[in-house]
């Protein structure tokens, strides 16, 4: 029911850290032709898919009336006995997508870096660049 909460709390703080490391590196010199992807760059993805998922996935909450649009919003939070089954649901569902998209994001930006290193370091002649 609420599951969706925990990526939301993810992406606020990535969020946060992007816009912060972006004012460091715009700070900081750095090379116009760097090799390297900016951190800040790396996160923006990392906050996409977060907000995305997070966003459909409350969408879907809300489409099946678990959301409500009066306090206490969430139609668990009302019931007191039902309050401990969001929370549960909340630290091992949404903890585990949440982890689980931080994962995906990791393993797709050591992919870019290898391929971009192994572009880097094939001749021009095996780049398709005449």
């Amino acid at each position: 029911m609420a599951c969706f909460i925990v990526p939301v709390s993810e992406a606020v703080v990535t969020t946060i850290a992007e816009r912060i490391v972006k004012k460091h590196e715009d700070k900081t010199v750095i090379a116009e032709h760097s090799e390297k992807i900016p951190f800040s760059q790396k996160l923006k993805v990392l906050n996409g898919m977060l907000w995305g998922g997070s966003g459909l996935l409350a969408f879907e909450h809300l489409w099946h009336g678990e959301i409500t649009p009066w306090f206490p919003f969430l139609t668990n939070a009302s019931n007191p006995a039902d309050l401990s089954e969001m929370l549960y649901e909340m630290a091992t569902a949404g903890t585990a997508m949440a982890l689980l998209v931080t994962a995906v994001w990791g393993i797709m930006m050591l992919f870019i870096e290898k391929i971009r290193k192994k572009e880097k370091s094939a001749p021009i002649a095996d780049r398709g660049e005449v």
